[in-house]
């Protein structure tokens, strides 16, 4: 047997064995440990007094050792009265209430690093943004998206993503 008919052979052989092995290899799960169970318990989730109360089965916001998961913010007052008036006021309210929220999970408006609007009206977004421009120095990422119809009929929903 000649040299290359060898090195074709063992080419060909390996290949085979390679795929099996990566076939047959056990997929990789990461053990439980003590760390993993700390971190899941590092999971709170944020309910605040000052904030209009939820509007079905979720939490104000989860807080986690790296971020807060505000949920969205409808135009309610802390006894969840819908708002009335301008998309501008109406705004205020929303953010009021993540403010509400934010401080309830020991952080601040100033830490916001992402915001979610969602308008019922696209042609609200100049108004709404000149009364998100009073609360929002720091200009965190955004998305501001028209949607066909938010809760209670409003006509803005604003949620966010702050660090501790």
């Amino acid at each position: 047997m000649s040299i290359a008919s060898r090195a074709l052979r063992l080419r060909s052989a390996l290949s085979t064995f390679s795929c099996r092995a990566l076939i047959s290899a056990p997929r990789y799960s990461p053990p439980v440990t003590l760390t993993t169970l700390r971190k899941m318990s590092d999971i709170t989730p944020i309910t605040a007094k000052d904030a209009a109360p939820p509007a079905g089965p979720y939490s104000h916001a989860i807080k986690t050792p790296t971020a807060i998961y505000c949920s969205g913010q409808i135009p309610c007052d802390s006894q969840g009265n819908l708002v009335e008036g301008t998309i501008g006021e109406k705004t205020a309210a929303c953010i009021g209430n993540l403010k509400a929220v934010l401080i309830a999970a020991g952080s601040s408006i100033e830490k916001v690093v992402k915001v979610n609007i969602f308008l019922a009206d696209m042609s609200s977004f100049a108004d709404m943004n000149k009364e998100y421009e009073k609360w929002f120095t720091t200009k965190p990422a955004r998305s501001c998206v028209a949607v066909k119809t938010l809760p209670k009929n409003v006509d803005v929903e604003i949620e966010c993503i702050a660090l501790p």
